[in-house]
Parts: C-alpha cells; structure tokens; sequence
C-alpha cells in the first residue's frame, strides 16, 4: 500500500517537523515487539535502533553481529539482530509494508529509531516535499 502526501509530524513539541513513520519491530525468534516511530534518514545507510530496544525485543545485545560503523557522533559499535520490521501508513494507522527477517543495527548511545537506506529505503521510492512537509514511499 503506497504511502502517499503524508504530513510531517513533530514527536516533540521542541522537534522540527520531520518525515516520520510508525513502526513495529518484532524478533522473529520470540514474538517480542516493540511499536515506536522512525525518522527517514537517507544518510543512514542502515536501519538503526537504540540498544535499548533489544533486551525488550528478548534479543542479548552484544550476541549480535558486530561490527563498527562512522555516526555523526564519530565511530560506535552496532550490533545487528534479525527483525521483521512492520511500517504503518501514518495517516491511516494501517500496515503498510512488512520487511520480514532482515538486520537492523542496534546501537549505544542512541536515543531514536533511524529508517535507513540498505534494509529498507532502497526498497522503495521515496519523494520528499521539504516545502509543504509531506512525503511519499511506494514500491518501484
């Protein structure tokens, strides 16, 4: 189901309006999820997820895969988990696309779900409309 002219949202009223979608991360080995949101960020080249997350999920954070990645904030550990990660249209609350059984990097230190490039954003087309805050994801 495309996702189509959705309207920036503000999680904080300190926040600037941001293209941001509800998502449902689940671990396929136990069934745990966790339902929070995700910033799109095409200078994320993965899907990343605070550390946080993992032990929720029933996932042992540093049994995961390691591996070194470059932020914003200078070099950090991540550790991938496989997920199945469940976006919701914004606007309507219905599942819209389901990415089943792929890594997502759960990392330290950070503090907000990051929607990236290779495990998700590269699936799609996406439009981003910075004047009249709103945004698009569809399949090619």
């Amino acid at each position: 189901m495309p996702i189509r002219d959705c309207p920036f949202i503000q999680l904080n009223p300190e926040d600037i309006p941001r293209p941001i979608l509800p998502i449902r991360i689940v671990n396929p080995h136990t069934g745990n999820e966790f339902s929070t949101y995700g910033i799109i960020d095409t200078g994320a080249d993965e899907c990343a997820i605070p550390a946080s997350i993992a032990s929720i999920l029933g996932h042992n954070l540093q049994a995961g895969t390691t591996k070194y990645i470059n932020t914003g904030n200078g070099v950090t550990t991540a550790y991938a988990h496989t997920t199945i990660f469940e976006i919701f249209h914004p606007v309507t609350g219905e599942l819209a696309y389901t990415i089943p059984d792929t890594p997502i990097d759960f990392l330290p230190n950070l503090h907000v779900v990051l929607v990236g490039v290779n495990s998700f954003l590269s699936k799609f087309i996406l439009e981003v409309d910075y004047p009249h805050q709103v945004f698009s994801i569809k399949y090619p």
